[in-house]
């Protein structure tokens, strides 16, 4: 289920975990997110009952991990109230930092990178279209990992089948909202895709990315991304230098010429990737600004694992103002055929 605040009744678990996602796409202290998270899984395990009981006798607090505010969001919900906590998140707390920002953000039609729970992520196609269509977006696409990204539970041929199937239901429901099949496929060792080409043939939209060997030599890189870039069926380029800034996963960016990359990427009419996820912002600005020079396309996409973080995107939109990228070159602010059109020309 995709929950919005008011707009649903939430059992006291799910009013708790929906703060604690409300939480984490502002990018609130993580002693936080983990507070509600942790009263969420009380919650659960002692049941509705006997917090009912507890509310009554006014002693949810001598539950472990329950305190004043979480204790005042369960009586809420109980009360099949909005609680205040939630209520007071309903609006992201990230903004644009500047004018030319809020102007790239009011123009994106869709993100053209998100997950399900599939793989990695944690909700359904569906919930993630309701969320993007309730930002006002007309199109989002569907890019699970491929298969051979096993720690991320990546789809294999029948799986993305199936999911083909379910995004084209979705988009019935949807309608005039459209779900793009797509997928993000792993960039091999060699330059080579995880799926054979007869498989990304069928999708919308395919972002190609590098999951592993992240430290070959500079030529080796540059050899593996540009024939990655050369597929037919590769539309965009996934977080273009794998860095990640913050957070147990800290990593430095792959070595690569960025100045081939970036020319591949505008002579063969790719886009690269304004990944807005806020342990990447890939690529950082001195990079966009290359992109710019050479000429390349870019797809600012949230990279979202669940509905909430498709917020993230205007955080993509403060990068691409930054580096001063022209709003014809980012190819979400198109409506959804132009975009199909585009990523259709590839194969052509």
């Amino acid at each position: 289920m995709d929950p919005s605040p008011g707009t649903v009744t939430l059992e006291p678990d799910g009013a708790l975990d929906l703060i604690a996602d409300l939480l984490e796409r502002d990018l609130s202290p993580g002693h936080r997110v983990r507070a509600f998270r942790n009263a969420a899984q009380v919650a659960r395990e002692v049941g509705v009952e006997e917090l009912r009981q507890r509310a009554a006798r006014h002693s949810l607090t001598d539950l472990p991990g329950i305190g004043e505010k979480t204790a005042r969001v369960i009586e809420q919900a109980l009360a099949s109230e909005v609680p205040d906590y939630l209520a007071k998140l309903a609006q992201p707390a990230l903004k644009p930092r500047s004018a030319e920002s809020a102007a790239i953000l009011a123009a994106l039609q869709g993100d053209c990178h998100c997950h399900t729970g599939a793989s990695d992520g944690s909700g359904s196609v569906e919930d993630m279209a309701r969320a993007a269509a309730r930002r006002g977006q007309t199109w989002l696409a569907i890019t699970d990992h491929s298969g051979g990204l096993e720690i991320a539970n990546g789809l294999g041929v029948e799986r993305l089948e199936t999911q083909i199937e379910e995004v084209r239901d979705v988009t019935a429901r949807l309608a005039p909202f459209r779900v793009l099949t797509g997928c993000e496929v792993d960039i091999l060792e060699d330059g080579s895709l995880d799926h054979p080409d007869e498989v990304l043939a069928r999708l919308d939209v395919v972002v190609a990315s590098v999951h592993s060997r992240f430290r070959q030599d500079r030529a080796t890189m540059t050899r593996r991304l540009v024939s990655a870039l050369m597929n037919p069926h590769v539309d965009v380029l996934g977080h273009p230098t794998g860095r990640m800034t913050r957070g147990s996963y800290e990593r430095p960016p792959y070595d690569f010429d960025h100045d081939v990359v970036f020319a591949a990427a505008a002579h063969l009419d790719k886009a690269v990737e304004i990944n807005a996820r806020p342990e990447r912002l890939d690529p950082p600005v001195d990079l966009l600004r290359l992109v710019r020079d050479a000429g390349a396309k870019v797809a600012i996409d949230a990279d979202a694992h669940a509905w909430f973080q498709l917020d993230w995107q205007v955080l993509g939109c403060d990068l691409a103002a930054d580096a001063g990228l022209p709003l014809d070159r980012i190819v979400n602010t198109w409506d959804t055929d132009s975009l199909l059109a585009w990523a259709a020309s590839h194969a052509a």
